[in-house]
């Protein structure tokens, strides 16, 4: 057996630059942390062999010591390289492509496993290589030169060291701007300038904000949802989202003139269980807010008095992302044996492929000339959400599993207590689309979850 992931970015550098880091192999380690060290035994060439060492205690020692030589297998200067590496009974393959576009070079890498060994070798190996893959690839645009113009964009994020803020961070460096985060700790390695704040009050952080040319602001900050739905859990989702928001509308009320852009984040969520009800941008919130309502409604209030000339309310559904915490899960339980409907299997998931999400972000800010968006709330979503049912047969297709039994609420209730967190989140759900953004004449590259999940799981 065989499974094969494709991970690609776009730098805005001539191919030229790019390939002169990624075809200098000695030079992976520099790009992507999950190697410690790569030694070749003759030039970059077809037939010459050398070994790399991934990192970890375990896989240094093991891999060091054990492991055969890899063999580059194909060289085209200037535009791809592939080498083998032997596994126990199986062998994995990595290819790097650079690709002339538009603007700049697309980077592709390309990793497969082969042989009764790969679903374990992805499992280990596979999982340090493709780690945080487009922060990688920030960290190869950056080596080959690429640097954002003084006066040119900067973006401030607050929360971003989260997943969608590196997904964001990465973009945006690759694209030649400048990303600045806004953090209660600082991450040593991230490739991002950083810049630390307690969420709450106002401080030095505040200096981020003025820049010489046109600041965006992207408010991500608050606590994960995947929690138990305790009293103290839910005022802590609330607090860290209110308290953050506040303390950013403090901040931009210093400034002379406000902000360029600010991308307030939200979630679709805040519709609570909405059953058949097909919520767009002016739907209205049910009442008593009830579940994430109660977290996401005073969310958005707090964004209330923001000076911006141009800002975005986003509510975001599930982004399907190959590291996100959502899809792994689902995909692990349906590798289990454990895909079938959950509960009912009737009610609603949203979703948006993390490309199609990143397209919306640039366009927020300014930065997509293609597509002009109103200011106001807007919803990241596909046009084309599923029910549970139709999501857990589609997993189970792509992943080439079997029927499964249904997932019986209780047994859900009683797992979502095992693993803390909150059995509404698979137990409820919502038909949520954009109209703002149909009447914009947005595109989506993966518009169905057929198209989505293509793309994004091991093939």
């Amino acid at each position: 057996m065989a499974s094969t992931t494709t991970y690609t970015q776009f730098i805005a550098l001539p191919t030229e630059a790019v390939w002169d880091v990624v075809g200098e192999l000695g030079r992976w380690p520099e790009w992507n942390p999950g190697v410690v060290s790569v030694r070749l035994d003759g030039p970059v060439a077809v037939g010459t062999t050398g070994a790399y060492l991934p990192r970890g205690r375990a896989n240094e020692l093991v891999h060091g010591r054990f492991a055969k030589p890899f063999t580059i297998t194909a060289v085209t200067p200037g535009r791809s390289l592939t080498l083998e590496q032997p596994e126990p009974v199986g062998t994995m393959r990595i290819t790097w492509t650079v690709i002339p576009c538009d603007g700049g070079a697309e980077i592709a890498q390309e990793l497969t496993f082969s042989g009764p060994s790969a679903l374990a070798a992805r499992a280990v190996v596979g999982t340090l290589l493709e780690r945080d893959a487009r922060v990688c690839f920030a960290r190869l645009a950056q080596l080959a030169g690429l640097a954002p113009a003084e006066s040119g964009l900067t973006t401030v994020i607050a929360g971003g060291t989260g997943a969608l803020g590196k997904q964001i961070a990465a973009d945006l460096t690759c694209r030649g701007h400048r990303a600045v985060i806004l953090t209660r700790r600082r991450d040593a390695g991230l490739p991002f300038e950083q810049v630390e704040w307690d969420g709450r009050t106002l401080g030095d952080w505040v200096a981020a904000l003025r820049n010489p040319g046109p600041t965006a602001l992207i408010n991500l900050a608050g606590k994960l949802v995947d929690c138990r739905p305790t009293e103290r859990n839910i005022a802590e989702l609330r607090s860290s989202r209110v308290d953050s928001t506040a303390a950013l509308v403090a901040a931009v009320a210093t400034l002379p003139k406000g902000i360029d852009y600010w991308l307030q984040a939200s979630t679709t969520a805040i519709w609570s269980d909405a059953g058949e009800t097909r919520c767009t941008e002016t739907t209205p919130l049910p009442v008593g807010l009830p579940q994430m309502t109660g977290v996401a409604e005073p969310w958005e209030r707090a964004f209330e008095g923001a000076n911006a000339e141009h800002w975005t309310i986003l509510r975001t559904s599930i982004v399907l992302d190959p590291q996100a915490p959502a899809l792994k899960r689902l995909a692990q339980l349906t590798r289990a044996g454990l895909g079938g409907r959950v509960g009912s299997g009737e009610q609603w998931f949203s979703w948006i492929h993390v490309e199609d999400w990143l397209t919306i972000v640039r366009a927020t800010i300014g930065l997509d000339p293609d597509l002009t968006l109103p200011n106001g709330i807007l919803v990241a979503a596909t046009d084309f959400p599923v029910r549970n049912r139709d999501l857990m047969a589609t997993l189970r297709r792509q992943l080439h599993r079997p029927p499964a039994p249904p997932t019986p609420a209780a047994v859900l209730a009683l797992g979502a207590v095992l693993l803390r967190s909150d059995a509404a989140l698979g137990l409820t759900g919502r038909h949520a689309t954009s109209q703002v953004l149909r009447e914009a004449g947005f595109t989506y590259k993966f518009p169905t979850l057929d198209e989505a999940l293509t793309d994004l799981l091991p093939r």
